[in-house]
């Protein structure tokens, strides 16, 4: 029961490039309705594990929720770019590597030698697994492979990991309960998205922006069990399986939503999204 529960974030978190890509909208529309339907989670939250709101938690859950905005929103601005099929094991890749190493250079989490030999040995793999998850087929014919803007996408790809990491590192390094920072959260990952918007000339309210809500929702569904799996498998496991959910991101946004890829193409992504599960995975036991 416990490894089906720790199953739900993989799915959850896998499906919201699929699910935003559907729904449609501008970057802009996708994150602010995103990050709405995240306080409706984060206000469920609060009242579900009943967490107690203090200064610090409120402080953390705000600052780590704004730098996940940052990250939420690159990481759109990058699939409109190269797709969701590339966005997404380039980013999760990127991500695992940037958490671990600053679980080794701020937190010293690899404390012994097979640690370390391990953790570098699954960083290479997770680096590789990206770069191939990239690859594109130069002799592919003109309308069978996706048009990509690789310059825009690398720099989206790069702010948008380290969003993600400072939302990881910055919960970290309170020492705090990751419950009680729920609320707070979501609270600054919606300020993030307005600030945005603030600084945006486009149409921000529109239906799309309404749609996104349920893409919020459901990364909280995923958010929520990831919580709920952690007391029966722990910690490593419920992470560790977090990863499977490039899976359905990947292939989903090209049978799903029409990506085109040659088959050359189709090689690399499945070889370069298997090494970054097998790469997360053991960066994910060794926690």
């Amino acid at each position: 029961m416990g490894i089906l529960l720790a199953l739900i974030p993989a799915l959850c978190w896998g499906s919201i490039g699929l699910i935003s890509g559907r729904l449609g909208g501008t970057s802009y529309q996708q994150t602010l309705g995103m990050t709405a339907g995240a306080v409706l989670f984060g206000i469920f939250s609060l009242v579900y594990f009943h967490s107690a709101l203090t200064g610090m938690s409120m402080l953390v859950g705000v600052a780590s929720g704004l730098c996940w905005a940052v990250g939420q929103f690159e990481q759109f601005q990058s699939m409109k770019f190269i797709g969701i099929s590339r966005t997404v094991p380039i980013s999760t890749g990127l991500q695992l590597v940037g958490t671990a190493l600053a679980g080794v250079l701020l937190f010293h989490e690899w404390k012994t030698t097979k640690m370390v030999t391990m953790g570098t040995i699954a960083v290479i793999v997770l680096i590789i697994g990206a770069v191939m998850t990239s690859l594109r087929d130069k002799r592919a014919a003109a309308g069978t492979s996706q048009p990509v803007e690789a310059g825009k996408g690398a720099v989206a790809i790069v702010i948008s990991t380290i969003g993600y990491v400072l939302y990881t590192v910055i919960v970290t390094a309170s020492g705090l309960d990751s419950k009680t920072i729920l609320f707070p959260q979501s609270l600054g990952m919606v300020l993030g998205a307005l600030i945005f918007v603030m600084f945006s000339r486009q149409k921000v309210w529109h239906k799309a922006t309404a749609k996104n809500i349920m893409t919020g929702l459901v990364w909280g569904i995923g958010n929520f069990f990831m919580f709920m799996s952690i007391p029966t498998v722990g910690l490593a496991i419920s992470y560790s399986l977090a990863q499977c959910g490039i899976v359905i991101s990947t292939f989903g946004s090209i049978w799903l939503l029409g990506e085109r890829k040659t088959s050359r193409e189709m090689v690399y992504i499945t070889i370069g999204s298997l090494l970054v599960i097998v790469g997360g995975v053991t960066l994910g036991l060794m926690k």
